[in-house]
């Protein structure tokens, strides 16, 4: 294919109208304008799409695993492209490669790994989340409660060191394991700093916002609740306006009615967005596998320990903008924006990413009328479809 283009035939959403009768004009990996389909310039080929919707690609910012593997047990180029691989065909076209709490050895070798994935334009590698191990016991979920530790002065300067290194270092911290002067610094060195996996209070998370924390993890998973005296890290999330909070939409990890609740409540600007929170089963049928040593058992739609625990989520993009536009019953716009241009202004990425505007990336879902992937392009380039 040329390396300019229009797509044709389908309703375009840009992030914030739609476009009816109109065309989607890609130069090189970039997006260069949507344009009347009278307007296409001479030369361009028109690519007919048959119909249905074109819309921005969907930005995940915690990804653990994907094509039967897992980032910590393969903390290598070949997981994360195996990874970025396994999520394209379901709408993901830019995600935050997540490496659960593990040792120094893993964490750093995920890293150099993130590196190389970043120089080589892995597509679809937009930058690593490392969810630990500075996290809380008292909220440890299916973290290895024997690698959580308090952040010392040499993790901090390696998380530094990694966003050198990266496009995009997201970290998942608990107040309990991590001082506030730590936050500080990290978000001055462009560390996007989540706050999750801890039992702190509604005051300390607000306090720890204001210091630059501007990211919470899966909301109301593995942390402090609402309460009647005491709002918690869930009630600081919402109530916040400069946090941006992830939430898993599948009906297992968070109540449809809650789901709702904090939709309606939450003070802007920050934006709840959705997460899959996704391990290794993503794009495959396998029943169970391991993480740090511990199987993990898929059925019924979730992914537990044998005690139950959940242990992240057993979810695709497309399947939780279904579960928001069609249980929730957000309208289409806002759910597409949940997944494309919400994660992309988390993690500070909107300039680039989920939404169509002259310039930005030509990352693109072609989804049918009733929301089914039919085609993606990752910087132009069509990575699924016929």
């Amino acid at each position: 294919m040329s390396d300019r283009f229009a797509l044709t035939g389908a309703r375009i959403f840009d992030g914030a109208d739609w476009h009816d009768n109109a065309a989607l004009v890609v130069k090189g990996d970039v997006v260069e304008a949507i344009l009347p389909v009278g307007a296409i310039p001479s030369g361009v080929p028109a690519v007919e799409t048959g119909g249905g919707l074109l819309v921005p690609g969907f930005v995940d910012i915690q990804v653990n695993g994907g094509g039967g593997v897992m980032l910590n047990d393969h903390p290598d180029i070949a997981s994360i492209e195996t990874i970025c691989r396994a999520h394209a065909p379901f709408g993901t076209t830019a995600l935050l490669v997540t490496l659960i709490t593990d040792t120094p050895a893993i964490t750093a070798a995920a890293v150099v790994a993130g590196a190389e994935a970043a120089r080589e334009k892995v597509p679809g590698f937009l930058g690593l989340h490392l969810e630990g191990p500075h996290l809380s016991i008292a909220r440890k979920g299916a973290h290895d409660p024997a690698l959580i530790r308090a952040m010392t002065d040499a993790d901090q300067a390696a998380l530094i060191a990694a966003r050198q290194q990266l496009p995009v270092l997201l970290t998942t911290i608990a107040p309990e394991s991590v001082q506030p002067d730590r936050v500080a610094a990290l978000a001055k060195a462009g560390v996007v700093v989540s706050l999750g996996h801890s039992d702190t209070d509604y005051a300390t998370a607000s306090a720890y916002a204001a210091v630059g924390a501007t990211v919470v993890t899966h909301l109301f998973n593995a942390m402090s609740q609402i309460g009647n005296r005491e709002p918690g890290l869930a009630g600081a999330a919402i109530d916040t306006g400069g946090l941006y909070a992830g939430i898993i939409a599948d009906g297992i990890h968070v109540h449809p009615a809650t789901m709702i609740l904090a939709l309606r409540g939450k003070q802007g600007p920050g934006k709840i967005v959705l997460v899959t929170d996704a391990m290794a089963t993503i794009g495959t049928d396998m029943t169970s596998f391991t993480l740090n040593g511990r199987t993990i058992y898929r059925k019924d739609g979730s992914l537990r320990l044998a005690d139950g625990t959940l242990a992240g989520a057993d979810l695709d993009m497309i399947s939780a903008i279904r579960f928001v536009h069609r249980v929730i019953g957000l309208d289409l716009d806002e759910a597409l924006r949940m997944a494309s241009l919400y994660p992309a202004e988390a993690i500070g990425q909107a300039h680039r990413f989920g939404r169509f505007a002259n310039g930005t990336a030509a990352d693109i879902v072609g989804l049918s009328e009733d929301l089914d992937v039919k085609n993606v392009w990752i910087g132009g380039a069509k990575v699924f479809g016929a």
